[in-house]
């Protein structure tokens, strides 16, 4: 059982408490209990049950503008004790930065708001093992898949974050996932793809028989797939493979690679990078949101930020400390994104396959690709020829290559975003890019 709010106040309160009789000036502490249960299947066979019931501690003590940080498990008062001691000892010893501090306190977080992000619900491992019977079943009913892998999770937080200019604060969270792969053959070859899913609320969840049919399918679309010559060419990404250009985008804007001029957007606050018709927006207070949080990791008010509008980047993600060497305020993303998305575009998925007589759509892609310094992109890919609006054949054993700064300017959205994930992305058309085959 996940334990309540006071019990982990009351190790919050200690610790700012003691640190600051030490000689702390400021302290920020965050305390989290989990509860996670795990069951793993392998060809229609239990192959792990596991429950793990962890805490976790994290002390930052200030000396002035010096600052450290310890971690541990063991939240003994006689451990508390300890941890104390040696996180102010090493922030005496540490070197002094003008950045360092505690956020702004007309910058904390001063509401909650309910987001539906806990289910009170426990799937018993019964429920498990019987819901991922039903998967591998459904994926097995082609002879060429021969080989499955399933797996349940359930997980259950509760947190406080809290700081010695008197924020306390935290809430509930739970994640339900499950996912499934599948291995199909043909002729001696072999291929593999999945189904993934995960959300806050047990009865959300896909199906059991809808994750292993569509993980099997996939696994056998893949099958018998050709070499290709190299060429440049449109490439639709498809939305497990999308949201990773957003993931890119979000590096690239966050304050600590603009304060060390490690990002290709560098100085492009009110630059048009994208066509005017893409607006990018990441939310925090999405009801049932895999990335919805009341406040960012320092505790700070997040809401709703517009990181670009009509193709114009507008804001980069802020946190104290790179904020303050940018000269700006926190907005609530010490952490990162939460909700990231593109808002939908104007065409379906068939009129996008339809722009152009020839296609490489992209289903998988090897390699993390992207380099925000330049902004280059090379991956290695697999997915599919479309021709004629058509998916005719897989394709593997391709580079697809390009340069973020024409790939956003090239970028035309679906209109089939699903929010499944914490960053999301409809299908999404980048036009010339160089693809290097046989």
């Amino acid at each position: 059982m996940i334990k309540e709010q006071d019990f982990l106040k009351d190790i919050a309160s200690y610790c700012i408490e003691n640190s600051k009789k030490l000689g702390a000036t400021e302290v920020g502490v965050k305390v989290i209990h989990s509860v996670s249960e795990n069951v793993s299947f392998r060809n229609k066979k239990l192959d792990e049950s596991n429950r793990s019931d962890s805490f976790a501690l994290n002390l930052t003590t200030y000396i002035d503008k010096k600052k450290s940080s310890i971690n541990s498990s063991d939240l003994s008062k006689s451990n508390l004790e300890k941890l104390i001691e040696r996180c102010i000892d090493a922030t005496k010893i540490t070197p002094v930065d003008e950045n360092n501090s505690l956020p702004d306190k007309d910058l904390m977080s001063k509401k909650m708001e309910d987001l539906q992000l806990y289910d009170e619900t426990h799937y018993p491992n019964d429920k498990k093992i019987e819901f991922l019977e039903h998967v591998e079943d459904a994926a097995s009913l082609d002879d060429k898949i021969v080989n499955t892998e399933s797996g349940f999770t359930e997980n259950k937080n509760n947190f406080i974050l809290a700081n010695s200019n008197g924020f306390q604060n935290g809430y509930k969270t739970s994640n339900f996932s499950s996912s499934c792969v599948a291995v199909s053959r043909i002729n001696g070859t072999m291929e593999r793809d999945y189904e993934f899913g995960s959300k806050r609320f047990l009865n959300d969840m896909l199906k059991p028989d809808e994750i292993g049919k569509i993980a099997a399918e996939k696994a056998i679309n893949k099958l018998g797939p050709k070499k290709i010559d190299s060429e440049k060419i449109g490439v639709i990404f498809d939305k497990r493979i999308s949201k990773g250009i957003l993931s890119t985008l979000a590096s690239a804007v966050s304050a600590s690679a603009i304060s060390r001029g490690t990002s290709f957007l560098k100085d492009k606050i009110d630059n048009e990078i994208f066509p005017s018709s893409i607006n990018i927006i990441d939310d925090p207070k999405i009801q049932k949101g895999i990335g919805s949080q009341n406040f960012d990791s320092e505790g700070v008010e997040n809401n709703s930020l517009k990181l670009v509008e009509n193709g114009i980047l507008k804001n980069y993600l802020i946190d104290t400390y790179y904020g303050k060497k940018l000269n700006l305020k926190s907005n609530g993303r010490s952490g990162g994104t939460t909700n990231l998305y593109f808002e939908n575009g104007n065409l379906s998925f068939k009129e996008l396959l339809n722009l152009e007589k020839k296609f490489l759509y992209i289903t998988e892609t090897i390699g993390h690709g992207g380099n925000i310094i330049t902004g280059d992109y090379s991956v290695g890919a697999s997915g599919f020829m479309v021709e004629n609006g058509e998916l005719t054949y897989p394709v593997s054993e391709i580079t697809i290559a390009g340069n973020f700064k024409e790939m956003f300017k090239n970028l035309i959205l679906a209109n089939d975003l699903e929010m499944k994930y914490s960053t999301n992305a409809p299908t999404l058309l980048i036009n010339e890019m160089t693809v290097a085959g046989k």
